[in-house]
């Protein structure tokens, strides 16, 4: 039976940094990031690919924001801006993985699904938001944007400027996770969770809402492959490998890590925040409950022998 791969991707698989995210350009990249897949594909992986948002939904935050104050259109919620990106991405991931598998005379059908995902609407997070979305800002704007006492803005860890964050709850339970499996260890290659899922939560029993959220894709994307027993889990992102002391004199790649090794890094703050803390996390929770491997890359190292950081148990 073929193995089961979810694959995560980050947010340059569709958007690299100093792009103004034309669909021209998102579709261009998209197209280069699945070509990578094709590697897995040969190996004889089934895949279920997931998928960030967060510039995106940033972008169509401002555009409603433009709605409301030019045309008095009602401000749409953030689980609905979310929803809105899981469509338009899916649907730009799904065409442009067509495109690279015709081009290889490969077929497979390719299904996007609209992702629910349960949280709990006391979750701490809400009083203290950190997931950061949309462009990047001068400390001067961010600053004058948080004037209103609505937003918040963070710097981000990496020096490249301050982001609007928001809460990103715990995901508890990932939605139509049986359908996912089923079709993915089918053959078809199923797009899920994508924005890390649409956050809800039962208002009352048997009645669910969605919330003001951004949910981490990483740590969604883990508890989905937890929840659909995958045999492995792929965290893409822009660095070939995890590195220790980032961005000092003093910084060490990683080419493998135990389970050990990066609860302990994790504590001794190696990762940033809103950089590669939230994949390390990602990485220990699958390890921890499934034993098997995560291996953190960059996409055109994906499939490669000894490309990337691998996590293990031990």
């Amino acid at each position: 039976m073929k193995r089961l791969a979810v694959v995560a991707f980050g947010g340059n698989a569709l958007l690299l940094s100093g792009q103004q995210g034309s669909i021209d350009e998102q579709e261009k990249n998209a197209y280069e990031t699945c070509e990578h897949l094709l590697a897995l594909i040969r190996r004889d992986y089934n895949l279920v690919i997931t998928h960030g948002n967060g510039p995106q939904v940033g972008n169509i935050l401002l555009s409603d924001q433009a709605g409301v104050q030019l045309h008095g259109l009602p401000a749409m919620p953030l689980d609905i801006c979310v929803a809105y990106s899981q469509g338009f991405i899916g649907y730009v991931i799904e065409q442009q993985l067509r495109n690279v598998l015709e081009a290889h005379e490969l077929e497979r059908d390719i299904i996007t699904i609209i992702t629910q995902v349960l949280v709990n609407k006391d979750d701490p997070a809400f009083q203290n938001p950190t997931k950061p979305i949309g462009p990047y800002y001068t400390k001067e704007e961010a600053q004058a944007l948080m004037a209103d006492g609505k937003s918040v803005f963070k710097e981000d860890a990496r020096g490249r400027g301050w982001r609007k964050v928001v809460a990103s709850p715990q995901p508890l339970v990932i939605g139509n996770q049986k359908s996912i499996e089923k079709l993915a260890r089918d053959g078809q290659i199923v797009i899920a969770v994508g924005g890390g899922g649409i956050p809800a939560f039962y208002v009352q029993p048997n009645k669910l809402q969605g919330i003001d959220a951004v949910i981490d894709k990483d740590l969604a994307s883990s508890i989905l492959a937890v929840q659909i027993h995958a045999d492995k889990f792929f965290i893409l992102t822009d660095v070939p490998k995890v590195c220790l002391d980032f961005n000092t004199p003093q910084e060490r790649t990683l080419d493998r890590m135990t389970l050990a090794e990066a609860k302990r890094y994790l504590k001794e703050g190696h990762f940033g925040e809103g950089s590669m803390a939230p994949k390390i996390r990602a990485a220990i929770n699958f390890v921890e409950h499934t034993g098997k491997d995560t291996i953190i890359t960059r996409t055109t190292l994906l499939g490669v022998d000894n490309g990337g950081t691998r996590i293990t148990m031990v």
